[in-house]
């Protein structure tokens, strides 16, 4: 029988273990750094957008889901994109963008990590990919694309009703045996997605 003698530490930050059983000690490090894995969220929306009441509330979302402690994916250039990033920055958020082409020039001042892939419109299947959840604020062809692909990998899709575009053309629609959530606004729509993404991280 193998004696273990364990003090752990906890606080929000940090966890201190000390094992005479490594594998334990293990074990413990890493459940507690899986249990405070951020939530990501995702945001899509035309890059060309230019109505300020979409981007406007491109800009609220971001500040919410920045608030809610999660990370925000978009696609890392203008537009609702911008706009998005920009709330999140204003509230103290961490920003990733996917960009289409090869450089991190490309990317909106409000972007902490720039990731380049050279992929163009493929890129939208990296950009859903990396989210727990997907919110759509308006959005054209692009948009429409990414929400398919968001889909097809089992990923809750949430739209903005009101903004237009791909959002309000999908909004409370069925997609097969996929379900396109609807909010009726931005604090509606990153609280569902979140609550969405919890569940879809559950064991």
């Amino acid at each position: 029988m193998i004696k273990t003698s364990i003090a752990i530490v906890l606080s929000r930050q940090r966890c201190c273990v000390l094992s005479h059983h490594w594998g334990l000690c293990v074990a413990v490090r890493i459940a507690l750094a899986v249990e405070s894995v951020k939530v990501y969220i995702t945001v899509i929306g035309g890059s060309g957008e230019r109505d300020e009441r979409v981007l406007k509330a491109a800009e609220d979302v971001g500040v919410l889901i920045a608030e809610k402690g999660a990370v925000l994916v978009c696609g890392g250039r203008g537009g609702v994109m911008e706009a998005v990033a920009r709330g999140a920055k204003k509230a103290g958020g961490l920003t990733v963008g996917i960009l289409p082409g090869l450089s991190r020039r490309e990317a909106n001042p409000y972007i902490d990590v720039a990731i380049p892939t050279g992929l163009s419109h493929a890129r939208n299947a990296v950009n859903v990919l990396a989210g727990d959840a997907v919110i759509v604020i308006g959005g054209g062809a692009g948009t429409l694309s990414e929400v398919g692909l968001a889909l097809a990998y089992g990923k809750p899709v949430v739209v903005v009703r009101g903004t237009g575009g791909v959002a309000d053309l999908l909004s409370g629609k069925m997609i097969g045996d996929s379900r396109v959530y609807t909010a009726d606004g931005p604090r509606e729509a990153v609280e569902l997605a979140l609550r969405l993404a919890s569940k879809r991280r559950e064991p």
